[in-house]
């Protein structure tokens, strides 16, 4: 039985600041050997964040990643890291092409690489496009104990590397991974990650990124699994976190099928144990979140990261009053602290007594910088020199709101917020220039019914703390309207939203067609009343600014459909 301490180091890297982040690797290897660690895992892709897209084909972007990564070796050494062995993922490139790699760093130089096996390219994942498999199997003795790195996707895969690992007598599998956040996504690694262990018999320590990269939110939820399955540790979600956990590895005597067909690359460090030492205080599996918080908890950071990481001071939005403007301005605040977050009510001649007093109540609530700025002159201007009428009249009200925002953000350099939902998207119930105006969109990916829950949480949650709840109660019981005419609610023009997002999660989520929606049991006008408006709005969507990823399938990233397009999902009877 050999002692090892390790430590998963869940940081938060910012895609193509490589000294940035070779500086934060540096900062928390000292932080893991302080607390004694003998070997310290950062995520895969750490030194140059991930995903880096097309940044993955320009050539002087990998010089610099393997550069930095071997003055790294050298500065760990400088600091007093270089006897920890130190997991480092970054962009290496070859005669073949770019890798998705991962480098193990001991007394100052690269003592191994391997490269990524298997490139997932599905969902909102293109690594096929960019890189080239890797075929060597590292396994490093260190301190007399065989350790074999793999990269996620890998270990997603059966018969894989990480398989082949334990079959060449592995005696603990360290995973570093890019894995972005959906929703219960935990359950499912948490799930992996145990069924390895228990299966082979080997440890598996499994360590992600944390943080927010444009639409894509890494929510951490690094954990170590003993030989049998248990979960030791588990870092708590969407913070940094070092996770420091004492193992007592069995050997591993290898054998079987699954070790056959790879470039098996074995290098000793050392074959002497470790002495024993005291065992660290066992940390504590961080808690479980509720559905609610979790789904919170990835929205303040992409919002937050996005923010931050591309330089904005300040964010701006429109405060209707209503639900969605109300949790959009709850998440920046949570994000950004009030100070930097600017609410502007815009009524128009349609605009209830209520709206307005809903979003004045809202900034006396939260804190938000808040103004009135009226657009009936500015629609007047429009609608008498056009003519307009009708929808025409309706939408050039979301179109003064948006010019409103748009002119205050180049005065003043915030950063607009679009408030759209994600059933509104769906079904183009929104307006193309207007309010559909922004550099960001925090709740694109929530559809309506889950922003009314994830209201009533934020309410919870503050009354628990013993705070003020920030969103009005009435912007949560009243009925959703765009009040662009006298009268209007949306469902003047949709389903019940609880209705209208079951339809939508069948078709987005799951692909289903019409006559399936239909045999799922759902009305057959309302399915193809809902699938026609899908498929015409796909020109805005396009248009629509990037917003964090919720959920399976996301629009963007996740689920890619022609804008033009002769395809119309056939009826029931296959007309």
């Amino acid at each position: 039985m050999a002692q090892l301490r390790i430590a998963l180091a869940q940081v938060n890297a910012q895609v193509g600041d490589v000294t940035g982040n070779a500086e934060l690797v540096l900062d928390w290897s000292r932080r893991a050997v302080a607390a004694g660690a003998h070997l310290v895992a950062f995520p895969e892709m750490v030194l140059t964040g991930y995903p880096v897209e097309d940044l993955a084909l320009r050539s002087s972007f990998a010089a610099r990643s393997r550069g930095e990564l071997d003055r790294l070796a050298v500065r760990l050494r400088e600091a007093g890291c270089g006897e920890a062995l130190v997991v480092v993922g970054y962009l290496d490139r070859d005669e073949e092409g770019p890798r998705n790699a991962a480098a193990l760093l001991h007394g100052g130089e690269v003592v191994a690489r391997y490269a990524k096996h298997h490139l997932p390219n599905y969902g909102v994942f293109d690594e096929f496009r960019y890189f080239r498999p890797g075929r060597r199997l590292p396994v490093v003795r260190f301190h007399g104990v065989d350790l074999g790195v793999v990269i996620c996707e890998d270990i997603w895969q059966r018969p894989g590397p990480a398989d082949a690992l334990a079959a060449e007598g592995a005696d603990l599998v360290v995973c570093v991974n890019g894995s972005p956040y959906e929703r219960a996504k935990g359950d499912a690694r948490g799930d992996l990650v145990s069924g390895y262990a228990s299966r082979t018999g080997v440890p598996m320590a499994y360590v992600n990124l944390v943080g927010g990269q444009d639409e894509l939110v890494f929510d951490g939820d690094s954990l170590v699994c003993g030989g049998d399955g248990a979960v030791l540790a588990r870092s708590p979600r969407f913070e940094e976190d070092l996770l420091v956990v004492d193992l007592d590895l069995a050997s591993n005597p290898g054998g079987g099928p699954d070790g056959e067909g790879f470039e098996v690359v074995r290098r000793v460090i050392g074959d002497d144990p470790l002495p024993p030492y005291p065992a660290a205080a066992a940390p504590t599996p961080a808690a479980p979140l509720s559905e609610s918080a979790e789904v919170w908890g990835a929205l303040v950071t992409g919002l937050r990261d996005y923010v931050e990481k591309n330089g904005f001071r300040t964010v701006l939005m429109g405060l209707s009053g209503g639900i969605d403007s109300a949790v959009c301005a709850a998440l920046a605040v949570d994000a950004l602290g009030a100070d930097r977050v600017h609410g502007v009510s815009m009524p128009s001649r349609y605009s209830s007594g209520h709206s307005r007093d809903d979003a004045a109540d809202l900034a006396e609530r939260t804190g938000l910088h808040y103004s009135s700025q009226p657009i009936v002159d500015s629609v007047a201007v429009f609608v008498d020199q056009l003519g307009l009428t009708g929808l025409a009249e309706e939408n050039v009200q979301a179109r003064c709101r948006g010019v409103t925002l748009m002119g205050l953000s180049n005065q003043d350099g915030h950063l607009v917020l679009a408030t759209g939902n994600k059933s509104e998207l769906a079904v183009g119930f929104s307006t193309i220039y207007g309010d559909a105006v922004g550099g960001f969109a925090p709740i694109k990916d929530v559809p309506k019914t889950m922003v009314r829950r994830l209201a009533l949480w934020r309410n919870e949650e503050a009354e628990r703390r013993g705070e003020t709840p920030p969103i009005p109660p009435n912007s949560i019981s009243k009925p959703p309207s765009a009040e662009l005419r006298p009268g209007q609610v949306d469902t003047d023009s949709l389903p019940d939203y609880e209705l209208l997002d079951a339809v939508l999660e069948g078709y987005i989520e799951g692909d289903r067609g019409l006559a399936e929606l239909v045999a799922d049991g759902f009305d057959a006008e309302l399915v193809e009343r809902v699938v026609r408006l899908v498929d015409r709005a796909e020109y805005k969507r396009r248009q629509y600014p990037p917003g964090t990823k919720t959920t399976f399938r996301a629009f963007g990233r996740d689920r890619r459909l022609p804008i033009t397009s002769g395809w119309r999902e056939p009826l029931p009877n296959g007309s």
